[in-house]
């Protein structure tokens, strides 16, 4: 048993998983960030990787994929990114990246890197599951999870396919459109959870648009497994790009808070 199913096995709440974009701004602030990010409780890691066009991704995350491409950040950057964590954290790290960027690195090196690294899990957002044969085939090899996003409008015959597929947990979408914080969740969020879950027995992680304590509230009475957030922490980075002492004070306290929303 991997780190991730370890962490999902064990946790006793719904497990928290903290969204950063590797080498935003910059690398060594990006270490800071991770390293608060985990104190304050993050379960699972999940960095994106820069890429130049993140369709999945709303303006929050486009700008920090933008300020980590401008600091230089490259898949040599990310995977050493992930070996600095790995020296002070077991915390299972997850790549949220695009398919662009593993064809062009080869699809057997990023995988070998990042297992050699200490990936435990990828999440190709623009990858369908149709054409996801070789990348499962390979990520299988490596001992690296392959994690699948799953929308409102995915049909009950290819979340059977996804699941089919997935190891890990799956990501369901909670909202229509990309990523970014919204006033609450949504009612097809819910009824998403409750659909997937007649399909498989993977943790199932409510992601896009989650922010508040009183969202991570909803999702865990909902019986979500766990739940994603990306925006919400990108932006207390953005908002605090010239004063990095105070961004890592607000991201510790910012993840406590919102485990507080997931005890019972």
């Amino acid at each position: 048993m991997g780190r991730i199913a370890d962490t999902f096995k064990n946790c006793r709440t719904p497990v928290f998983i903290g969204f950063t974009v590797a080498g935003d701004p910059d690398k060594e602030t990006c270490m800071r960030i991770a390293r608060a990010l985990i104190e304050g409780g993050t379960d699972i890691l999940e960095l994106g990787v820069p890429f130049s066009d993140p369709v999945a991704d709303g303006p929050t995350i486009q700008k920090a994929d933008e300020r980590a491409r401008a600091a230089g950040t490259n898949p040599d950057v990310v995977f050493a990114i992930v070996r600095d964590i790995r020296i002070t954290s077991e915390v299972p790290i997850v790549f949220l990246t695009y398919y662009n960027t593993v064809y062009h690195r080869g699809i057997e090196r990023f995988y070998r890197e990042a297992h050699d690294s200490g990936v435990d899990g990828i999440l190709i957002a623009d990858m369908p599951v149709e054409e996801s044969t070789e990348i499962c085939e390979t990520a299988a090899r490596f001992a690296i999870d392959p994690i699948f996003l799953i929308a409102q409008t995915t049909s009950d015959e290819r979340i059977g396919k996804i699941a089919g597929k997935a190891r890990g947990y799956l990501y369901l979408v909670s909202v229509l459109g990309v990523t970014g914080m919204r006033d609450e969740v949504s009612s097809g969020a819910i009824e998403l959870l409750h659909r997937v879950r007649r399909h498989t027995d993977l943790p199932l992680a409510l992601g896009f648009g989650i922010s508040t304590p009183d969202h991570a509230k909803t999702c865990s009475a909902a019986g979500a497994d766990g739940v994603i957030v990306g925006s919400a922490i990108v932006d207390i980075i953005e908002r605090n790009l010239n004063a990095p002492d105070k961004m890592i004070r607000e991201l510790k306290r910012y993840v406590s808070q919102m485990r507080s929303g997931m005890l019972p």
